[in-house]
């Protein structure tokens, strides 16, 4: 695959890529801008290079992945910087949550943030992003029936949460 046809193929799949990097970034729209950006000059520069073992785009999901684990383990000590700050009794919490006026969307996202990393993962590849099980198990780097078993289990968690939720609402 030329410069060209990988730009296009980038190009192509920049909304859902940006909504991967996001959903790696546990949510942080912020983050989540760095991950792709970081993805994309690896891709630029030819330091990740698409073989063809995959789909485009499973390749490419999984490149965004990694470099959301990178990014992590870069930032943990600035992370810790931070927490140390908020913990002072005189420090102003300066992070806020978009706000929603729709009970399902904020149920549905509470619900998804108490799922596992791996659960909230493959729901996202195979919800969001159309990517079969299989394909899901080759961004996450784990087997077919370890995704299908993560997939299945977050299904289970969502409903029970969602239920639970909605009795109680009611």
């Amino acid at each position: 695959m030329d410069h060209a046809e990988i730009l296009s193929q980038l190009e192509t799949l920049h909304p859902d890529a940006f909504g991967w990097a996001v959903s790696c970034a546990v949510g942080n729209w912020h983050r989540g801008q760095d991950v792709l950006q970081a993805a994309y000059a690896k891709a630029l520069r030819g330091t990740v290079r698409f073989d063809g073992r995959s789909s485009f785009k499973t390749w490419w999901f999984g490149v965004i992945r990694f470099t959301a684990l990178e990014e992590a383990r870069r930032s943990r000590r600035w992370l810790a910087f931070l927490d140390r700050w908020r913990a002072q009794p005189d420090a102003q919490e300066t992070v806020a949550e978009p706000a929603a006026d729709d009970f399902e969307l904020q149920a549905l996202a509470a619900a998804l943030r108490e799922l596992s990393e791996r659960q909230r993962e493959v729901l996202h590849l195979t919800f969001y992003q159309r990517l079969s099980l299989s394909e899901a198990a080759e961004v996450m780097q784990v087997s077919i029936g370890s995704a299908r078993q993560h997939y299945d289990r977050g299904k289970k968690r969502l409903r029970e949460f969602l239920q639970a939720r909605r009795a109680i609402h009611e």
